[in-house]
């Protein structure tokens, strides 16, 4: 198998780290390995064995790549991804700026990978709370059409970093010795111990914040459809690792239970759990986990045309590392 020359930009952070476990645990044919962090600190990563010093990035540096995975910030993106895909680089972008810009593929590869063509250098990568929704729910869309979506998130602390696990970690402790929670968080609005908050981002002037428009706005690009009608209150929960959503969807086209059980055991990349009881959980399927997992669907009170479902996913995982590795599989067979 042909071997491609890989740099990743943002390797000594989390979700580097993890990207660089998968390229090892998929053995993905790796060639020349180029690791990049931002420069301002001494930073070293371990790849098959070797330990590898990462340098800031240049454009000639990063020329030597055939795949650069950007797992850094908008800004880095923005600077380097348009200039390397024009020069015929591979780029696969999971920070939000590239999302939503034209011309510019938002791929799950298992929702639509048939966005991936040769002429479409520069990839992006959703925004992990939507990616649960996007895969569980792919194959209702096409076949009962969705209308109204209406998601209630429950975010992992690992979505803001390394340091708001951290703060989590920080707070349990301290509320262990003191017996009370701080009174504010560092990291985030509120203190995050024993405690939920329904802000994931700052808020615009409708009062929505910029985690509600983000899902909102990708959903209905990777699914191909404006007329969608989505509606998010995202929390922010104390938990380390998973994201979990509460659905309820509306469809044009009636359904029974049944049938959208059919759908979702034949989803690619999603285990369904039939029985209710067997719901699944953050704890259980959110770490470390390749795939995404559902339970709980039935039919909504409020509406015979609409019905309930929870997600759970790895929001480190397929929301980003995993992600970005699964569309370079694709890639590399185009």
């Amino acid at each position: 198998m042909k071997k491609h020359n890989i740099a990743v930009v943002g390797a000594s952070g989390m979700v580097g780290g993890e990207l660089l476990g998968l390229l090892e645990s998929r053995r993905f044919p790796v060639g020349e390995f180029y690791p990049f962090n931002s420069g301002r600190r001494r930073a070293f990563v371990k790849f098959r064995g070797k330990k590898y010093a990462c340098a800031a990035p240049t454009l000639e540096a990063l020329k030597k790549a055939d795949i650069v995975f950007f797992v850094s910030t908008d800004e880095v993106a923005e600077r380097f991804a348009p200039r390397l895909a024009a020069a015929g680089v591979w780029c696969v972008d999971d920070s939000a700026r590239f999302r939503l810009a034209a011309g510019v593929p938002l791929v799950i590869p298992e929702v639509n990978g048939v966005e991936l063509k040769p002429s479409k250098k520069l990839i992006a990568g959703p925004n992990c709370t939507l990616t649960g929704a996007a895969v569980a729910l792919a194959g209702i869309h096409k076949k009962f059409r969705i209308k109204e979506l209406r998601l209630a998130t429950y975010q992992a602390v690992s979505g803001a970093g390394k340091a708001a696990m951290g703060e989590l970690e920080d707070q349990l402790r301290g509320y262990l010795r003191r017996g009370a929670a701080p009174a504010k968080g560092k990291k985030f609005p509120r203190p995050i111990a024993f405690n939920v908050f329904p802000q994931v981002g700052g808020f615009d002037a409708e009062g929505h914040s910029g985690e509600e428009n983000k899902v909102e706005a990708e959903l209905k690009k990777i699914w191909g459809d404006r007329r969608l009608k989505i509606s998010v209150t995202a929390v922010r929960v104390p938990v380390l690792r998973g994201h979990s959503l509460a659905v309820w969807a509306r469809t044009a086209r009636p359904f029974t239970p049944a049938g959208l059980k059919r759908e979702l055991l034949r989803a690619p990349g999603l285990k369904f759990f039939a029985r209710p009881e067997d719901y699944p959980t953050p704890l259980a399927h959110g770490n470390r986990t390749e795939i995404v997992y559902a339970g709980r669907l039935r039919r909504a009170r409020t509406s015979p045309d609409e019905f309930q479902l929870w997600i759970v996913s790895d929001n480190l995982y397929k929301g980003a590392a995993l992600n970005s590795v699964q569309i370079a599989e694709k890639l590399i067979k185009l």
